[in-house]
């Protein structure tokens, strides 16, 4: 029994905690149900080890048998099955990486589109933003030509008012003769050419401006202050144009790249190019065309880049006129900028600003006058006043202003006096050589002052009459360079406003207290023999400047040079010898070299 014992096998029980890739909620021959999860568990009796077959058909759960190991482990019947399950898994694999290749062509094609889609949004919103822009800077510019200008609501902020009245009625103290044509010149109303308005400083240039302004409101008018440098003149015109110079495009973020950065000429012609076609669709929509005013022209510089922006001015006045699409205003108080621009003008019109005529001068003193001060003043009184200061507009509003006329006229004298001699006072003979350059300077003027004293004084009666007035003395340009015997100075005294040059190239003292302070200072005792004393230093100091001394050292202390000549064979033929003889003593010299 013990040995049939022995040989009985042992039944165990192996339960596998794995589930099959099918359920089994039922029991079958080959093994149980799972209590918990369904799962068949098999059971092998040890005898099926020794290499009996299996009761109950193959495969399934009884085609695995616990070894010794306890491991679960195929029987040589199970192969069949292994080879089928092999071509499942390479089926599966193959059609893995055929999944794997088509996810990937589809992440690639998804994010080709995503980017595409970014890039084509991305350069619709920058192009959008571009024409956008575009439209908005040409808005900006039409928009600066409406009604309102900054320049009168400053104008009106300096009269003491708050606004600006369209067409106002305040009546001036005085109206200038050129009012009318400038009036029309504003207004849009001429066509075909462009115009230079020039005349002395202070004889009323801008008020007329501004007068003929202030009747439209400024429709279709912009006006700027003209400045030697061309960064500020550029700043000053987009100002007037209400142009940024595309310095507010934010292209730069949909990697649009904005215009580049140059010099101030070329962002000039930009803002001309933008007027240009503003101005196109005004001309198109009202038939008039823009107003362009430039102030201050003389303040431009005498150099490349000055006249650079003439010539690029000039260009475009000559352009519109010709179109019709913008009536270009220059202003100016120098003689220079008429110069300068007649070379190339062939549709400019000069409009000339002079003194106001006696009875006008004292008619605007009479009215201005009785304006600030309740007492009432002769014709005597206001005739004397004009006697001192002319018909300069600028003069006489001080004048009317102050409470003792006369004594404000003489100041305005004294001050004219002391202005030229700051600027062309005499040195004498006593100057130094480095100022000789000024001394030039000075002493051409002086003798050009001389110059047209001396022309009044021959003139029979005086250069003032008592019914038309002062008529100064005046010479033609090219005699006055002519009695200064210099050329380039005489624009020099105009931009100082010690003489003038008029439209029709005749030089005279800028103003009449200006020719009074230059009577003055000619007539002083010690005028003649300074400007002769200056003039004669100046020559010893270029004639020093042209003189080379040679010295001979070697004939010091009885030095000498010998020079010997010989013919054709070499020969001497004779020996020059070259000394110095000391000079011969005066008696005197001797006399008093014996002493010492």
């Amino acid at each position: 029994m013990a040995a049939r014992a022995s040989r009985t096998p042992s039944l165990r029980l192996c339960r596998v905690f794995c589930s099959p890739p099918w359920p089994a909620a039922h029991s079958t021959k080959q093994g149980l149900s799972h209590p918990i999860k369904g799962t068949t568990v098999p059971f092998v009796h040890r005898r099926f080890q020794s290499g009996h077959g299996i009761p109950g058909g193959t495969g399934g759960g009884n085609d695995y048998q616990l070894g010794p190991s306890q491991e679960v482990q195929p029987q040589p019947n199970t192969q069949s099955w292994g080879e089928s399950g092999q071509h499942e898994e390479d089926f599966r694999s193959h059609n893995k990486q055929r999944h794997d290749w088509r996810q990937t062509a589809y992440r690639m094609l998804e994010s080709a589109a995503t980017t595409g889609a970014s890039l084509a949004i991305l350069g619709l919103a920058g192009f959008g933003y571009h024409k956008y822009y575009k439209n908005v800077v040409l808005q900006k510019i039409n928009n600066a030509f409406e009604p309102g200008d900054p320049v009168l609501e400053l104008a009106a902020a300096g009269r003491g008012s708050t606004s600006v009245v369209p067409g106002g009625t305040e009546k001036e103290w005085i109206v200038r003769p050129e009012q009318d044509k400038i009036d029309k010149v504003v207004a849009g109303e001429t066509n075909g050419h462009y115009y230079l308005l020039l005349g002395e400083k202070g004889c009323g240039k801008t008020s007329m401006i501004l007068d003929a302004m202030q009747k439209v409101d400024g429709l279709g008018i912009a006006m700027m202050e003209c400045h030697a440098d061309l960064e500020i003149f550029r700043i000053r015109l987009g100002k007037a144009l209400d142009f940024e110079f595309h310095e507010d495009y934010i292209g730069s973020l949909f990697s649009i790249r904005g215009p580049r950065d140059t010099t101030a000429l070329l962002d000039i012609e930009r803002a001309f190019n933008k007027l240009e076609k503003v101005a196109l669709k005004r001309k198109r929509r009202t038939g008039q065309p823009l107003v362009l005013i430039f102030n201050s022209m003389h303040l431009l510089r005498d150099d490349e880049d000055g006249l650079d922006l003439i010539e690029l001015l000039q260009q475009r006045a000559e352009a519109w006129a010709a179109t019709g699409l913008c009536t270009v205003l220059f202003c100016s108080d120098d003689y220079i900028v008429y110069e300068k621009l007649k070379h190339y003008a062939s549709r400019m019109e000069l409009i000339t600003v002079q003194d106001l005529p006696k009875d006008m001068a004292i008619s605007a003193l009479r009215r201005y006058r009785a304006k600030h001060h309740a007492n009432q003043d002769t014709e005597g009184d206001l005739e004397r006043i004009y006697q001192l200061v002319g018909g300069r507009l600028s003069y006489l509003s001080r004048v009317a202003q102050a409470s003792n006329m006369e004594a404000k006229a003489n100041e305005i004298i004294e001050n004219e006096e002391r202005w030229l001699l700051t600027n062309c006072g005499l040195l004498g003979e006593g100057q130094d050589d480095d100022v000789n350059e000024y001394s030039k300077f000075a002493s051409a003027a002086m003798v050009l002052c001389r110059a047209l004293v001396a022309m009044e004084d021959k003139v029979e009666g005086g250069t003032y009459n008592e019914d038309r007035g002062w008529k100064l003395p005046q010479v033609p340009l090219h005699i006055a360079r002519e009695i200064m015997t210099r050329a380039d100075f005489i624009h020099r005294y105009d931009h100082l406003n010690l003489f003038t040059i008029d439209s029709k190239a005749n030089v005279r003292a800028d103003s009449v207290p200006m020719a009074l302070a230059m009577r003055k200072v000619c007539k002083d005792p010690r005028f003649d023999q300074l400007l002769e004393d200056s003039l004669e230093r100046i020559g010893d100091v270029e004639s020093l400047g042209r003189t080379r001394e040679i010295t001979l050292k070697d004939l010091w202390e009885s030095g000498k040079y010998e020079f010997t000549m010989r013919n054709a064979k070499g020969y001497t033929d004779k020996v020059i010898t070259f000394t110095a003889t000391p000079a011969e003593k005066p008696d005197g010299d001797e006399d008093s070299s014996d002493k010492k």
